[in-house]
């Protein structure tokens, strides 16, 4: 902030070829962000390979269950949400759902609600909101009402517990939510920053000190492997 003030008070004429070096900059992230991606199909390739020859065809029956619950429960709060819309909104609500396909076309595609700000914001104040509005309201929704974020961090840790066979209380169950709640307001809107907040809170659930070997189905899951190979694929 303070080298942001320093810089302005300056002129343009010192600014000028600072904002050209950070803009090649960007231009040469964004370069290599394309080649991660190229190879990225054979790295996911070559993760799930290994997680199949360690534990058998069996796992994606563990990792089909766990996307099939996290996806049904994504589509049930956002059916919570669209009602309360609708109490709202009235008819108009499948207006604003409409025109925002694009923009959540775009942050499924990438993974990242950050990707499909801009045209979030574009698509609401054509729909009517205020900008002024809108560009307040939007980015504290984006840092403390991560919807997204907080139901994958809690299926995550009960898969987490599952593979490791770890028998939660309900006290316990409620403890541990109402923990990852707290712990995901501010998480970045990118991908994988949800398993920074489960990964800070895993050593607070205590999963490895609790197994229980002798239970059946258990499975000596490397820890947080499963989640790390669910979310490349």
């Amino acid at each position: 902030m303070f080298f942001g003030i320093a810089g302005a008070s300056l002129g343009e004429k010192f600014n000028a070829p600072l904002v050209a070096a950070l803009n090649v900059v960007s231009h040469i992230m964004l370069k290599v962000t394309g080649y991660v991606m190229y190879v990225a199909p054979l790295a996911i390739f070559a993760a799930i390979s290994s997680v199949i020859a360690s534990q058998g065809l069996g796992i994606l029956l563990n990792y089909a269950s766990f996307i099939g619950g996290y996806y049904l429960a994504v589509l049930l709060t956002s059916a919570v949400l669209i009602a309360v819309g609708y109490m709202v909104l009235k008819k108009e609500v499948f207006r604003l759902l409409n025109m925002l396909k694009d923009p959540v076309l775009v942050a499924f595609t990438t993974s990242s609600s950050e990707a499909a700000y801009p045209k979030t914001l574009e698509r609401l104040v054509k729909f009517g909101c205020s900008r002024n509005i809108v560009s307040f309201v939007l980015p504290i929704g984006y840092s403390f009402n991560l919807v997204g974020s907080m139901v994958y961090c809690s299926f995550a840790a009960m898969f987490i517990a599952q593979a490791y066979n770890v028998p939660l209380s309900f006290s316990e169950i409620t403890v541990m939510m109402l923990t990852l709640m707290l712990a995901s307001k501010g998480i970045a809107g990118v991908p994988r920053s949800a398993l920074v907040v489960l990964a800070a809170d895993d050593p607070q659930l205590q999963y490895t000190g609790r197994r229980d070997p002798a239970a059946d189905g258990y499975r000596p899951f490397p820890r947080h492997g499963a989640l790390r190979h669910q979310r490349a694929g």
